[in-house]
């Protein structure tokens, strides 16, 4: 039995996790924007529906594997984007970007690390999106995105509901500074930004696959595919932004509807268990992303924290993918959840 061991579940990591972080910057991991009440609806949000499991159908050996956007994964989980991991542990994003290929995912790259872009890029061969926030001096954005396309990203990941940062009142009570300002108006970002200057950032970023990051509604998702992106990612960024905006996985059914199979669709937002991973796809998810769980676990056990968190989820969903009666994962369909009774 190793050290790693004793984390069973991606949650054991976070009071390991507060232990080894400062307050301040522990208090920025775990908070949300206002009252924080679309932070914990994003966990509430799970609870409203329960498995429908079907038995007798040989599914004791599941197989995990996906693709998303052409590329092979091992299980339908990548590592969403999430700022400042170096302040989390001294090996950062290259620790992070190290744990992902060896789970066989995608890691998507915070926006706020162009300063290591290249270090990050090479740091393993595994495929990488950029997350991508729009400077309003548009020359920066352009400078960086061709380094994006020079260090071999597959996919430019625009994150769309940063038009000013949310109120992170945490943040304001603990003081916390950060490299990058992520919260009220004075931000670096253009909060100009429209759907038009999507084919300026297509021109930048030849070969590359466009998904946008923060759709919630069945009118922008059809705005999406109207606009010609190649995927959405339902998102509210972590109950970070506009508080009182619903659950990733509540705004999810409207999205997949509007879209109808015309692109893949994602969603983020309170993953911590392989079974949440699972009704995501029920509910017509190609795939989540989930940020927090490895952020805890990169702070508490650095690159090998995030390895153990990506085994227990893939664990978990292989092992609920097993236990309602699913071989493959085209086989996790809309009649495998009901909502709750209570």
């Amino acid at each position: 039995m190793t050290a790693l061991d004793r984390y069973i579940t991606v949650e054991d990591f976070r009071p390991a996790a507060k232990e080894a972080l400062p307050a301040d910057f522990f208090d920025y991991v775990e908070g949300g924007a206002g009252d924080e009440w679309t932070l914990a609806e994003n966990r509430r949000a799970f609870e409203r529906w329960v498995f429908r499991p079907r038995f007798l159908r040989g599914a004791g050996r599941p197989d995990t594997s996906t693709a998303v956007l052409g590329t092979p994964i091992s299980f339908p989980l990548l590592v969403a984007p999430w700022a400042f991991q170096h302040l989390a542990h001294e090996q950062g994003e290259p620790a992070t970007a190290r744990a992902a290929e060896r789970a066989g995912t995608i890691m998507v790259v915070s926006s706020t690390t162009d300063e290591f872009l290249e270090e990050i890029a090479h740091a393993s061969a595994a495929p990488k999106w950029w997350q991508l926030y729009v400077h309003q001096d548009h020359a920066v954005t352009e400078a960086i995105l061709d380094r994006v396309v020079a260090g071999g990203f597959t996919a430019v990941c625009l994150t769309v509901d940063f038009p000013v940062g949310g109120l992170r009142h945490r943040d304001a009570r603990s003081g916390l500074r950060l490299p990058v300002p992520v919260s009220g108006p004075d931000i670096l970002y253009d909060p100009k930004l429209g759907w038009d200057d999507l084919s300026w950032i297509r021109g930048r970023t030849p070969g590359l696959s466009l998904v946008l990051k923060g759709i919630l509604t069945a009118e922008d998702a059809l705005l999406a595919v109207d606009a010609g992106v190649d995927a959405i990612v339902v998102s509210n960024h972590g109950g970070r932004q506009l508080d009182g905006s619903p659950a990733g996985l509540t705004a999810l059914p409207e999205v997949v509807d509007a879209v109808a199979g015309r692109i893949p669709v994602l969603v983020d937002g309170g993953i911590r268990r392989g079974t949440d991973i699972l009704k995501a796809l029920a509910l017509g998810a190609g795939a989540v992303l989930t940020a927090r769980p490895l952020a805890w676990a990169l702070a508490a056990e650095g690159q090998a924290g995030v390895e153990r968190a990506l085994e227990i989820l893939h664990d978990e969903f292989e092992n609920a993918m097993a236990l309602a009666g699913c071989r493959t994962v085209s086989e996790i369909t809309r009649d495998l959840v009901t909502p709750s009774p209570r």
